[in-house]
């Protein structure tokens, strides 16, 4: 089987057949970092992360690109707010995301960009729009003229165009020329961020800068545009509209990601019910809060629930202890060269991470029960394609214990638990079953989860 993907432009999976062989252009709408994360704008970067693994794993190259959109009415209105400059709002809020991305292991995208370092690109892509009868400007302000792509407008999200109303993106709403357009560029207010162009001083509205950045890294026309299922509208129908009326291709395949809600409801800030990454570290490890986050398909919507994450959490280390086991058997595994049919076929059918996931697991299962009954070769082959799997998932142990950075306290803290079962061991020889039970009930306290083995105690810490 061939990679398949659910393409929202047709409401269809579709096999993946990118513009150039062996090449991917990924373009997904990234932050606008006018605070800080949480974890539902995390669950899109593990997400895209996984996407990205699984098509160079499929052997493509891949030209990834993350937006920042570092201007924006949020990001000034919180300046206004805090008295902080805007662009140390969104530089700050945006480090935070970057820390979180890469505190869930996902890979860097082969480039950033930020709105405010393109509005050369969106200055040529407004004079295309202009040019072309699509775009007029009034007062400084830019609008995207909608009835002029009328016969187009609306098939990404699937609406008509008389159902729809005023985006309200623009206090000069009486400007338009219909309540439906959209601003490309909103003309420069006192005390707001400007910069120059033939149409008189101002800033990019938000659509204009993604179609700008996208076509400048990727080309008039790119394989996959992904983010989240909110964006289809307005956000990418404006794209697709702007780009497409100004001649471009644009993307030929479109990925959304479902939300992560609380009880049902969205999770928003404004709304007051965010669950940020350092909520999930108070309970698991970052891998294990990274298994939560990957473990269901993109497309579903997760309902966040402490217990959940409990749940995964477990599952991963039901993963780590085979593994763990399988390396005091036999030594240092490493990955297999080739995955289960079975694993690749999940993971090419619209990246099926569940099923795939299943697929570890029942190889987890029948290691398990291998190294019970002493069956060396089988119980080496499943930990080695254990390992493969899970790489490709960005979930391998391995890895993520030999990625700890220098400042990591783990060796110390095994260090520490090493003293305690020794003493522990000692209570147990002369007898004194309450002192022994009393330091492994401290260490079950502290996240330190004792096992007993024939070889002698092993413990697994199970808290970052």
């Amino acid at each position: 089987m061939s990679l398949r993907l659910y393409d929202t432009s047709t409401r269809t999976v579709r096999d993946f057949e990118p513009l150039h062989p062996g090449r991917v252009g990924l373009y997904v709408c990234g932050a606008t970092p006018q605070a800080a994360p949480h974890i539902g704008h995390l669950r899109s970067g593990v997400i895209y992360d996984l996407l990205v693994r699984w098509l160079k794993r499929s052997g493509y190259e891949v030209t990834f690109a993350r937006n920042v959109t570092d201007v924006d009415d949020k990001i000034i209105a919180v300046a206004e707010k805090t008295g902080v400059p805007w662009f140390a709002v969104a530089e700050a809020n945006q480090r935070i995301f970057n820390r979180g991305y890469a505190t869930l292991g996902c890979l860097d995208p082969t480039i950033e960009p930020r709105a405010t370092g393109h509005v050369p690109e969106m200055i040529i892509l407004m004079r295309r729009l202009i040019d072309a009868g699509h775009a007029y400007n009034v007062e400084n302000d830019v609008y995207f003229d909608v009835k002029s792509w009328a016969s187009e407008y609306g098939r990404l999200s699937n609406q008509r165009l008389e159902n729809m109303r005023s985006p309200g993106d623009t206090p000069n709403e009486d400007l338009k020329r219909d309540p439906r357009d959209f601003a490309l560029w909103k003309g420069a207010k006192p005390g707001e961020p400007s910069w120059e162009t033939p149409w008189g001083p101002g800033r990019p509205g938000w659509h204009l800068e993604c179609s700008a950045m996208a076509t400048k890294y990727l080309g008039a026309t790119f394989d996959i545009h992904g983010g989240g299922v909110d964006l289809i509208f307005p956000h990418h129908e404006n794209e697709i509209a702007q780009s497409k009326a100004a001649g471009d291709g644009f993307a030929r395949y479109w990925l959304h990601n479902g939300l992560l809600t609380i009880e049902g409801e969205k999770m928003s800030k404004s709304l007051g019910n965010v669950v940020y990454l350092d909520d999930l570290l108070r309970r698991v490890r970052p891998v294990e809060a990274r298994y939560y986050l990957a473990s269901a398909h993109y497309r579903s919507v997760i309902d966040f629930t402490p217990g959940a994450l409990d749940e995964a959490a477990t599952a991963y280390q039901r993963i780590e202890g085979f593994l763990t086991r399988a390396g005091e058997a036999f030594g240092d595994i490493k990955p297999s060269a080739d995955l289960p049919v079975a694993f690749s076929e999940a993971l090419d059918d619209d990246l099926g991470v569940p099923q795939a996931l299943a697929v570890v697991h029942e190889t987890v299962r029948a290691g398990n029960s291998a190294l019970a009954s002493d069956d060396q070769r089988t119980a080496r082959d499943a930990a080695s394609s254990v390992r493969a799997m899970t790489a490709v998932l960005g979930l391998d142990p391995a890895e993520w214990t030999s990625s700890s950075g220098g400042d990591d306290l783990r060796p110390v803290v095994e260090a520490l638990v090493k003293v305690a079962l020794d003493q522990r061991q000692a209570a147990r020889e002369r007898k004194d079953w309450a002192a022994a039970d009393a330091i492994r009930d401290g260490l079950t306290a502290a996240g330190i989860v004792v096992e007993d083995t024939p070889q002698g105690p092993r413990f697994d810490i199970r808290r970052g």
